[in-house]
């Protein structure tokens, strides 16, 4: 497969003889013994699209197919994620918050000999079970220590796509801790794909998936989980797109752009893809951003405030939508309540994968609030719990400890909360800044948004409350006036804390360095003739590589080797 070193869609950006509509139809196929087939699942997650860089929010960026899809189906406008990628990805796997999981500290690193935990079965593993066809395209990052941690022993029967989190969007060269272990990381199937590189990383994925729709049997059901690498930096796009946004001063932003332009145009693409395979009239397809922007590369959350890496709403606040035939009501804009661990209980009650008995999921099924506007079942959200991170104190001072019905809670935690049109946070939340789209090079304008929040009366805070439906801003602060709320919440963050597992956080393992490995990402735990894939095991071969001293010395001798390899695929 060879999709070229730019987004060369072979298809008009927009129009009705683009996607189509709906011609009026609704309703859901049937099998031959005339009950309602299962419907063919396509969820496409984006990385680090802000809440503000969308077409229909009102951003300068063009996303046309995006606009219409959203436009035709269900707008999700009370949507939320988590503030960083693997929490996000986590539990979109799982339907459970990061605090059961053990992931409520940051995400997984590459050095990092962590995963996904084994014991929590994974949507895609339940709909496989269910009669489900299931693939993955695009970026994992969901760990790869053991190679019971792949996507390709996690559910999905094929795999092409990145297994850390972020990395060169042609030569897919990945790093972790600066410059000290970086390696090759596209993967098809178990395997490094090395003569794909090259290839840009948005038209490759576009055209595998459009593969796979090709392929597929219509009357099998199939799940498809398209995960895509932009916009995530390096900010880097094909010429052609850039060009579009020549206008643009701020090349962060310029880059940005046209990262989503390209993505916009080639899931334009994949609908096509599907009508063209028989798919499209039995398919939901969810379109998600896995956190909020990040404004200092180029994304834009605005109105909201904060982003990505922070729980001010424009690090959780997402963009998304559900289109299909299949929704009892289209264009509509629905406000119910729902986050990213919905997706996982929404998607098997579609399948109809009931969830094992026993089983307990943090999300809800909230088909019926989409696709009818039904009350949602969701009435609060866990953000997170992370005991890990702590507000550093100023010299003489600590944060708050604050009683509440089941005890005490230490302010300096860094935690959020929402409950209905409450939210509650504690801790070190980040920058809380509201900022503009950076659309020009003005840093001294971009020095008095920084300066917006950081008011004196805000260094030694360590609370804050919000009214969410009626200040979607965060822009006053009600801790001190509604003081009776904010024991209720920290009431509700007790109770969850007291379900919570330890944070799951272990230190880089040297074992992992690529140039042990061929010069690619990959497994490195339980690899010849270690032994076992359990939690025992890993744990005790993390404690005996941790200290490893003949590591570098590994890594010298293969290095050679490995360029060698490289530069005659690459080169």
């Amino acid at each position: 497969m060879r999709a070229g070193a730019t987004c060369s869609f072979l298809i008009p950006l927009l129009g009705a003889t683009l996607l189509g509509s709906f011609c009026g139809a609704t309703g859901s196929l049937e099998d031959r013994a005339g009950r309602p087939a299962p419907p063919h699942l396509v969820f496409i997650m984006v990385d680090d699209q802000g809440y503000g860089d969308v077409g229909y929010h009102g951003s300068e960026i063009r996303t046309p197919v995006l606009d219409q899809l959203a436009g035709e189906g269900v707008r999700l406008e009370n949507y939320y994620v988590q503030a960083i990628c693997s929490p996000s990805r986590s539990q979109l796997m799982t339907g459970r918050y990061q605090i059961h999981t053990g992931l409520q500290h940051s995400i997984i690193r590459p050095l990092q000999p962590l995963c996904l935990p084994l014991d929590h079965p994974t949507l895609p593993e339940r709909l496989a079970e269910a009669g489900y066809a299931t693939h993955m395209v695009g970026k994992w990052h969901l760990g790869f220590s053991r190679r019971s941690c792949l996507p390709t022993r996690r559910g999905f029967q094929s795999f092409l796509g990145t297994l850390t989190g972020s990395g060169d969007h042609f030569s897919y060269r990945s790093c972790d801790g600066g410059a000290e272990a970086c390696g090759f990381d596209l993967h098809d199937g178990e395997r490094p794909a090395w003569e794909m590189a090259g290839n840009y990383s948005t038209a490759l994925y576009v055209q595998r998936t459009k593969e796979i729709l090709r392929s597929h049997d219509p009357s099998k059901p199939l799940f498809l989980y398209l995960s895509l690498q932009a916009a995530h930096t390096p900010l880097q796009a094909p010429e052609r797109f850039l060009h579009a946004y020549r206008g643009v001063e701020n090349p962060a932003r310029r880059h940005y752009a046209a990262m989503l332009s390209c993505l916009d145009q080639g899931l334009g693409e994949v609908v096509q893809e599907l009508r063209s395979a028989g798919l499209y009239h039995n398919t939901v397809l969810v379109y998600s951003s896995d956190n909020g922007g990040q404004p200092l590369s180029g994304g834009s959350n605005w109105p909201l405030r904060g982003g990505k890496g922070t729980y001010w709403e424009g690090g959780v606040r997402a963009v998304g939508f559900v289109h299909s035939v299949l929704l009892k009501r289209k264009g509509a804009v629905s406000g119910a309540l729902i986050h990213v661990s919905d997706w996982c209980p929404t998607l098997l009650g579609l399948a109809g994968a009931s969830c094992p008995r026993g089983c307990h999921l943090d999300g809800h099924d909230v088909w019926g609030a989409i696709s009818e506007g039904l009350p949602s079942p969701r009435t609060e959200i866990l953000f997170n719990i992370d005991p890990v991170s702590k507000r550093p104190g100023a010299a003489g001072q600590k944060a708050p400890v604050m009683l509440h019905s089941l005890g005490a809670w230490d302010t300096a935690v860094r935690a959020a909360i929402r409950v209905g049109e409450w939210k509650l946070l504690t801790g070190s939340m980040g920058d809380g800044d509201w900022i503009p789209p950076r659309r020009a090079r003005m840093p001294a304008a971009l020095e008095r948004w920084q300066g917006l929040e950081k008011r004196r009366d805000q260094r030694r805070k360590s609370i804050w409350l919000f009214n969410i439906t009626s200040d979607p801003y965060e822009r006053a602060d009600l801790a001190e006036a509604r003081p009776e709320v904010v024991m209720l919440l920290l009431a509700r963050l007790g109770e969850y804390n007291q379900t919570a597992v330890e944070p799951r956080n272990p230190p880089d393992d040297p074992m992992a360095n690529p140039q042990l490995h061929g010069g690619a990402w990959g497994p490195w735990l339980g690899l010849e003739g270690q032994g076992g894939d359990g939690e025992q095991e890993e744990t005790r071969v993390e404690r005996k590589v941790k200290h490893c001293k003949v590591c570098k010395l590994k890594a010298l001798f293969k290095k050679v080797d490995s360029r060698l390899q490289r530069n005659a695929l690459l080169f």
